[in-house]
């Protein structure tokens, strides 16, 4: 199946959902989710799929239990593509009662990812490159956020010339799309393509200096 859009019902699902998060409206309206928000998704990262890899959409049940909100479902629609053997680098996109959401990076890193990142940042031809890249995205219009720490990093100083980016535990740029006609049609997966290439840089550098994490992958809950 080709994409065609994400149907305006589905921005109205969302809509719902935000004003009565339950079971009754989830099973009354779930059709409106597969075809409206669920297959068009599927749709987009296949036909992504071979520029930037296979995607992976995100169930619409929240994990509640170790949160003080227990509505039952996710009010948006996400998907991610994070190519086996990058470690970090990704790229992710958002459909909500707000519109589409594109953004591209890191959002959580282990320790040995962390260390590795800020020896990256240090370095004074990594460094430069990144602190470039992340500029060149800012006064694009690109969003750059990700978890930091309040203090300098053990190691490093506060004199150090890229000081923002070491405080960094997560990287990721993000940009966010009111609705409009193009939504519906083929030109947001055209604006989803666009996007993620002017990521392709923050990625490789995130690919090739972070990489996996040596580590045991953390238990399940």
């Amino acid at each position: 199946m080709s994409f065609a859009g994400f149907p305006d019902e589905g921005l109205v699902f969302y809509e719902g959902l935000e004003a009565d998060n339950s079971k009754v409206y989830w099973t009354t309206h779930k059709a409106d989710y597969d075809a409206c928000i669920r297959i068009p998704m599927q749709a987009l990262v296949d036909e992504l799929a071979p520029q930037f890899g296979a995607g992976k959409l995100f169930r619409p049940h929240r994990d509640v239990r170790f949160s003080r909100d227990k509505t039952p479902y996710k009010t948006h629609q996400g998907a991610v593509v994070n190519p086996a053997g990058r470690g970090a680098g990704a790229w992710y996109v958002q459909v909500d009662a707000d519109g589409l959401m594109v953004a591209g990076g890191c959002w959580r890193l282990e320790s040995d990812q962390i260390a590795r990142y800020r020896r990256a940042v240090a370095d004074p031809v990594q460094g430069p490159m990144l602190a470039a890249e992340v500029d060149r995205l800012a006064a694009s219009g690109w969003e750059i956020a990700g978890d930091r720490l309040v203090r300098v990093p053990a190691g490093y100083s506060s004199d150090d010339e890229r000081i923002d980016l070491l405080k960094h535990k997560a990287l990721h740029a993000t940009r966010r799309r009111t609705p409009g006609d193009w939504l519906h049609t083929r030109e947001a997966l055209q604006r989803v393509q666009q996007s993620w290439r002017e990521l392709e840089t923050l990625n490789a550098w995130l690919a090739h200096n972070v990489g996996a994490t040596t580590k045991d992958p953390r238990p399940h809950r």
